[in-house]
């Protein structure tokens, strides 16, 4: 294996294409656990230091998503769909999206993952309802989709195994931030899934793992490529994410957020209007529908009609949370709250110019709301509400935010949290959208 791994380290930093053949045999080294870890970093960190071509970062998803077990849906055709988020604060989408689209006519099995970095993964929080089961097998996601059109459950290492071993490994070597390598890690799990159609959500800002629109962009195309040339029909959108989406923050705290929206009980839209902006997409490449305005009338008439929030709890009751309970969960999200929380208020008055989403979750982190290694154990009561947002006035005195803890927040911490919060003299004029541009084959006016 030594010496498969040097010539493909030679081939990558003269920028040839490596051999089909030998980077099939390491990734199957890799699936199969075979290979020593320092051969597989080597071969990582080549990649991360000299980058691979489009040919290069193509094949090697195909043979990822065919490490392990790539799931199949013959009875439906151009219908089966998912998106993947980048991730962001405060990013729930997840939760609205899956429902909603299978109440539209669409199959969803999604697959997602828990947190790793400053905010919990989609698992965390579907998590924070007791009994929920993530751990679904492909004969059994099958049967979800049948009787209820939808479900989230957790990468098992039946999944692109090779992926699993190469994301740890990127992790302690400190080659995460690589174009092909994350093209290669999310694709090839999203393939392995059977989708014909895929959103993908690439954050942009701040908060987000792409801080500017030049990386952002590289990343959607690079993704988006790869995706249609596995037969997946796809589109990427760069969205926004220097604010907090929302107003909640936090594991349990945005499973109450998705309820309400669900619920149609939430005055602040940031969140619906993104799970719009995904499920608008992916109704589009489908053939469901043709026109945007059919489809944003039909996703309001499910909503309103509480078609969404009975087939979220359909699919809760199916992954195995009690029916009394999940009922009780949706007439009364509150029982989701921790028990620890304090009132941060402002120190002066102003206008909401913006708020600093990073600051808020780093401080999270350190109170659990996300790991810092895997396997951590989280606080799932840990986060915020925010009582103010984006152009909000605020007096002194009043409250920005409550914070549930795991620990009560230093002083220090206040003070940060009050300092994310960017006070002006003058009402700022709000973003109506966070989309800033969409890749895709496909292309569709913003």
């Amino acid at each position: 294996m030594q010496e498969i791994v040097d010539t493909l380290v030679s081939a990558i930093k003269d920028k040839k294409a490596q051999d089909r053949e030998l980077l099939s045999k390491f990734i199957d080294a890799v699936a199969n656990r075979s290979i020593p870890n320092e051969q597989a970093i080597t071969w990582l960190k080549a990649v991360h230091e000299n980058s691979i071509s489009p040919e290069d970062t193509a094949f090697l998803t195909q043979k990822m998503m065919h490490s392990g077990s790539v799931l199949e849906w013959p009875d439906y055709q151009n219908i089966v769909v998912d998106k993947h988020s980048t991730g962001g604060v405060g990013d729930k989408m997840s939760l609205i999206l899956a429902p909603l689209l299978a109440c539209c006519g669409l199959k969803v099995p999604m697959l997602a993952g828990r947190g790793l970095g400053h905010t919990g993964g989609t698992i965390d929080k579907l998590e924070s309802l007791t009994g929920f089961r993530t751990d679904l097998t492909p004969e059994e996601m099958a049967a979800s989709l049948e009787t209820v059109g939808c479900c989230i459950s957790a990468q098992s290492s039946e999944i692109a195994p090779a992926d699993s071993l190469l994301y740890a490994l990127r992790d302690i070597s400190h080659t995460i931030d690589s174009i092909p390598l994350i093209t290669a890690s999310i694709i090839s799990k999203k393939a392995a899934e059977g989708l014909d159609c895929l959103v993908l959500d690439v954050k942009c800002g701040d908060a987000a793992f792409m801080k500017n629109q030049d990386d952002a962009k590289a990343l959607a195309s690079s993704m988006q490529k790869v995706a249609q040339l596995l037969g997946i029909d796809c589109i990427a959108q760069i969205t926004d994410m220097s604010n907090p989406i929302g107003d909640y923050i936090g594991n349990s705290l945005e499973v109450i957020e998705s309820i309400l929206v669900m619920k149609c009980e939430q005055e602040n839209t940031d969140c619906r209007d993104i799970v719009y902006l995904q499920a608008l997409d992916l109704l589009k490449l489908s053939g469901l529908y043709s026109d945007d305005q059919t489809i944003l009338s039909k996703m309001d008439k499910e909503m309103k009609s509480g078609n969404v929030i009975r087939k979220f709890r359909e699919m809760c009751v199916n992954q195995g949370v009690e029916g009394s309970y999940i009922d009780n969960v949706i007439s009364n999200p509150d029982v989701l709250l921790g028990d620890d929380y304090l009132e941060i208020k402002a120190t002066n008055s102003g206008y909401v110019e913006s708020i600093d989403a990073m600051e808020l979750a780093k401080i999270a982190r350190k109170h659990k709301a996300g790991r810092f290694v895997f396997g951590e154990e989280i606080n799932q009561f840990t986060g915020y509400i925010l009582h103010k947002n984006e152009g909000s006035k605020v007096e002194s005195d009043e409250a920005l935010l409550t914070m549930y803890y795991d620990y009560k927040p230093t002083s220090e911490e206040v003070s940060i949290i009050q300092n994310s919060f960017r006070l002006i003299e003058t009402q700022p004029q709000k973003t109506d959208s966070r989309l800033i541009a969409r890749i895709g084959s496909k292309q569709m006016s913003n």
